[in-house]
């Protein structure tokens, strides 16, 4: 399929900018998989379309400050540090700003820190490898670092995005970017959930830079997918495969949740293996998720590989229609709007 094939008209004011007060109160709008309707409603109403046997997959990754402002000790030259990638100990993958003139060996003193970075390495898509002067480099971050806001949100951080732009069951540090479908959860959602009889498989992606990164071949077989960090544990593994030996339905909370799932997918069997590693999977039309029954999604970028992901479980014209509604509807787009939810096979509304 050709890339166009996924773009469409998002009027400017409908990226969202800021998060809704009360997150559960954002529109979803359900989809059949096979079936024909759609239907307007919000996350409130989320727990009805689960039932006792099923599952739902989060993505517990939590969003790290990765922001940090500096300046060369020679110069006074200010320098912008975002954060990538824990390489172990002090030393992290980063992007410099300007990056060019920082050769190796150069040293960044961190605004606000009594301490710095040195330049190890620089690598050939522009990103460098850095040691930190103090061992607690996500200590740094917390004190003095600022949320990553995607790049179509025009405002700077602001400190309530520390919270806004992390999902509630958040754990594990080491995103860049939130996996959004889960900012609409709250804690009464999830208690909801469980007393209902829906077991809760939690699992971890550590969201990359190359989440926003734009497709830029004519066809999607010619992308290149970006890597992210993923683990899926044994006991997270057993509830997603007794659910699905018992006749349940896996629903995933976020794309993020489907990669890695179907990332560790044992064949065609619906089954998962649980591991650890860095994903490159690229799931776009005409293949078909092998463990994911259901997906609660935001609605994304046109063009995007999320798209395409979300296509994989719908024919692409009734996705493309349903984006089509949702926009007639003066829904919310991107990672502080609304959601849509794909039901499983054989669920209707």
């Amino acid at each position: 399929m050709l890339v166009s094939d996924f773009d469409f008209d998002l009027p400017q004011e409908l990226i969202a900018q800021r998060p809704l007060v009360d997150r559960a109160s954002a529109k979803m709008l359900i989809l059949e998989r096979d079936g024909e309707k759609t239907l307007s409603s919000n996350f409130h109403h989320f727990a009805e379309y689960l039932q006792a046997g099923d599952c739902l997959v989060l993505n517990d990754t939590r969003v790290i400050p990765a922001r940090l402002w500096g300046y060369r000790p020679e110069t006074r030259g200010r320098v912008q540090v975002f954060m990538l990638e824990s390489r172990g100990g002090k030393k992290w993958q980063v992007f410099l700003k300007p990056g060019r003139r920082l050769r190796i060996g150069a040293r960044v003193i961190l605004e606000g820190a009594e301490s710095g970075l040195t330049v190890l390495e620089k690598e050939p898509d522009g990103a460098c490898i850095v040691e930190f002067d103090d061992p607690n480099v996500l200590d740094i971050l917390e004190k003095f670092g600022k949320t990553p806001l995607p790049p179509y949100i025009n405002r700077e951080a602001e400190e309530s995005d520390k919270e806004d732009y992390q999902t509630v069951y958040a754990e594990n540090p080491g995103s860049v970017a939130c996996p959004t479908a889960g900012l609409h959860m709250t804690p009464e959602i999830m208690a909801e959930l469980v007393a209902k009889g829906v077991k809760i498989a939690r699992l971890t992606l550590h969201v990359g830079a190359g989440t926003f990164k734009p497709v830029e071949s004519t066809t999607i077989e010619g992308h290149v997918m970006h890597e992210e960090r993923y683990t899926l544990s044994p006991e997270a593994a057993e509830i997603i495969n007794s659910t699905h030996r018992n006749g349940g339905k896996v629903f995933c909370l976020g794309t993020t949740s489907v990669r890695t799932v179907e990332t560790c997918a044992d064949g065609d069997t619906g089954f998962v293996k649980a591991g650890s590693g860095r994903t490159s999977i690229f799931l776009y039309p005409p293949k078909k998720p092998k463990v994911t029954d259901g997906l609660l999604t935001n609605f994304h970028l046109p063009q995007s590989t999320l798209l395409m992901l979300v296509c994989c479980f719908a024919p692409h014209d009734r996705v493309m229609a349903a984006y089509r509604q949702a926009i007639a509807e003066q829904y919310r787009f991107f990672s502080y709007g609304d959601c849509m939810l794909l039901l499983p096979p054989g669920r209707k509304i």
